[in-house]
């Protein structure tokens, strides 16, 4: 799948919550400027070497019609916010991808940050004064999905199967809202899954805050199906692993209405499921949990105050940990995933240090990456939370913040995509793992 259709997913997050990072990404002068500082290179020019950067990384939410609060599509509209642009690709908060790039992991699936090339070229071509350069080495236009299509079509095709929530009218003004439909999936025998993505409507976006889906057989539950969060396109399973869905299943919706404005009648979430082949079994399971910090308790965050909060999760078997998505609200300022091994050694997997609610992203780790446990490891979950002045998107520093299901509460806990391994499943990948690359067997192309 090539890059550009890959940053469309941003198309996805076209949230209430956005409403703020416009208003920040057009207005707010950033002090902080880690990136790069390149000397003054008079052969970069924006049709040579800019514009590629941004249709690659920022076009498809910077256009005429779209989230981003200027069109980033012409040389006069770029070089108008030149040194603005400057400021938020060096500091990292555009494009919009919360992940640490210095700390743990490096090896994602579907990772939005842009390069330190990219970077680096963008100050030299500002430092140069921003020439124009030769129109006709300007780039051709990228043709733009459809943002009412499934991001994963691209790759997968149409999902095989499609479950809606049923309607739901969401009013302009009011408090938080949950609509808790129970929804038939249509499938009359065991599948295992292969993606799967949860897809609010186009307008809906703008008020559907969370939409969490679960699996119910005969009315009992039967495990997590998906989690849709702003910003989030979707989860792939690995090849080997089965994420089911049982034969006759329901699924049991729980949908976060955030009321911002906009009266929509009849808004439905959807769900898209890709499936594995009838006769795919998978070798072992993946389930997808949330995981608690403070074992899930209640917290108050004082008027002007910090916390940090913290979990541990062991498992019976060993484990393969696919992927991590941090979850929090407008306090929750940062969290990472550590692995305590039982020889005492401290391994940190993973960091975000510049979280931000407008953003749910899941890290997808890239197959040889995927941190393994043995029984006896411990995850260790860090959150940290700052009700100062000096969070920029905490709405009101004068509040006490609990923890709680509203936009205004906070909440405390990862979910986190984990396949259950036995001890020759965890022998087989660390021994493949070890291979020289040429003798390592063939991947799908994902």
């Amino acid at each position: 799948m090539h890059r550009p259709i890959r940053r469309s997913a941003k198309l996805t997050a076209i949230t209430g919550a956005l409403t703020a990072l416009v208003v920040l990404g057009a207005t707010q002068e950033l002090a902080a400027q880690t990136g790069p500082s390149p000397e003054s290179n008079n052969d970069v020019t924006f049709t040579r070497d800019i514009a590629p950067i941004l249709q690659q990384n920022c076009q498809v939410c910077h256009q005429p019609g779209a989230i981003g609060p200027m069109s980033l599509m012409e040389y006069q509209d770029v070089r108008r916010y030149a040194r603005r642009i400057t400021r938020m690709v060096e500091s990292r908060d555009m494009p919009p991808y919360q992940y640490d790039a210095d700390v743990g992991i490096q090896d994602l699936k579907e990772d939005w940050r842009m390069s330190d090339d990219d970077i680096a070229t963008i100050s030299a071509w500002v430092a140069a004064g921003s020439p124009e350069g030769d129109p006709a080495d300007m780039p051709d236009p990228i043709e733009w999905p459809d943002p009412a299509e499934f991001r994963l079509a691209e790759r997968y095709g149409q999902p095989d199967v499609v479950v809606a929530s049923a309607p739901y009218d969401v009013p302009a003004v009011g408090q938080d809202r949950w609509w808790r439909p129970v929804v038939p999936t249509g499938v009359t025998s065991d599948r295992c899954i292969k993606a799967i993505e949860t897809k609010p409507s186009v307008i809906g976006r703008a008020v559907a805050h969370h939409a969490n889906s679960s699996l119910l057989v005969d009315g009992e539950r039967a495990g997590r199906l998906s989690e849709y969060a702003l910003g989030k396109v979707g989860e792939i399973v690995p090849d080997g692993a089965c994420r089911k869905i049982p034969a006759n299943a329901d699924v049991s919706w729980d949908i976060h209405y955030w009321p911002n404005g906009i009266d929509i009648e009849d808004d439905q979430v959807e769900i898209g499921i890709w499936f594995h082949d009838e006769d795919y079994e998978g070798a072992f399971d993946q389930t997808l949990t949330l995981y608690y910090l403070n074992g899930g308790r209640g917290f108050d965050i004082a008027p002007h105050g910090t916390l940090m909060t913290q979990g541990f999760h062991s498992f019976d078997t060993p484990v393969r940990i696919d992927s991590w998505q941090p979850h929090g609200h407008t306090r929750l300022v940062a969290m990472s995933i550590q692995i305590l091994r039982k020889n005492g050694r401290r391994e940190t997997v993973s960091m975000v240090s510049n979280w931000s609610a407008l953003w749910h992203h899941s890290h997808i780790y890239e197959d040889d990456s995927a941190p393994l446990l043995e029984v006896g490891d411990q995850l260790i979950l860090t959150g940290w939370y700052d009700n100062t002045e000096g969070n920029r998107y905490n709405p009101d520093p004068d509040q006490w913040v609990g923890i709680g299901d509203r936009t205004a509460d906070e909440m405390s806990h990862a979910w986190i995509a984990v396949t259950h391994l036995d001890e020759e499943g965890f022998e087989q990948i660390k021994a493949e793992r070890s291979r020289p690359v040429s003798e390592q067997p063939d991947k799908d192309d994902r």
